[in-house]
């Protein structure tokens, strides 16, 4: 189940009205519950950094093996996942917030969104927007598809080292989802590369082919990049 589709307020459990003889008549309602609908599982964000786990005597691997194994105790029929959420060393903030953001609370989102600073209207030369995915070539949005723009990034991220082929296809094709683009191999990947670029127009130059190497991302002077305030999941 997507994170957007559960409930970002509170669970708590709504009063129990007694029936005769003090017994609950009924199983407590969570107030976050709207009616037509039921309870599915829940998120716990915890923010603890590695320091302050190991000030305390325990690792974060520890601690998540442990929670898991409350649950199981106490409803031996729950699946648990677990997530951690990593940011660059030294980016501020509470722990649990970054938490929230990395991975995708609703909340945490609507209310960094309402605090993001006016983007200009129509920016010239070439706008990489690693927080919203896209492009903008002198104030237009390119037409990059999803695995275009991923290939982008990944290059855009490490920019000023050379990309293997071989690095580009483990990192972005790995996973061979269903219905993806067809996974290259390293004398097709070019192919690939070839699109994006023709979707970059007069600004093509940026993907720069490094002979027998790979490629590299070049910025130059009318290029800017508008980096996300959550980790982006494929440099981590």
């Amino acid at each position: 189940m997507s994170l957007a589709t559960l409930p970002s307020r509170p669970l708590s459990p709504a009063p129990v009205p007694a029936a005769e003889g003090g017994q609950p008549s009924a199983a407590p309602r969570l107030r976050a519950v709207p009616d037509g609908t039921e309870a599915r599982g829940f998120v716990l964000y915890v923010g603890l950094d590695e320091a302050k786990a190991a000030a305390a005597g325990i690792d974060l691997g520890r601690l998540v093996t442990e929670l898991k194994r409350l649950t199981t105790e106490l409803a031996p029929t729950a699946e648990t996942h677990a997530a951690v959420a990593l940011a660059p060393a030294g980016a501020g903030g509470r722990d649990v917030d970054v938490v929230r953001l990395a991975l995708q609370d609703p909340s945490a989102l609507a209310r960094y969104r309402r605090t993001e600073p006016a983007a200009d209207p129509a920016p010239e030369g070439v706008v990489i927007d690693i927080s919203r995915k896209r492009v903008l070539l002198d104030g237009d949005t390119a037409a990059l598809t999803y695995k275009e723009f991923e290939l982008l990034q990944y290059l855009v991220l490490r920019e000023g080292r050379t990309i293997e082929r071989a690095e580009l296809i483990s990192a972005l094709w790995a996973d061979g989802a269903e219905g993806d683009d067809d996974v290259p191999n390293e004398r097709t990947i070019d192919v690939h590369v070839r699109r994006l670029r023709s979707k970059l127009g007069g600004y093509d130059d940026i993907v720069r082919t490094v002979r027998g190497a790979g490629y590299r991302f070049d910025r130059h002077a009318d290029v800017s990049i508008r980096y996300a305030s959550t980790p982006s999941p494929d440099f981590f």
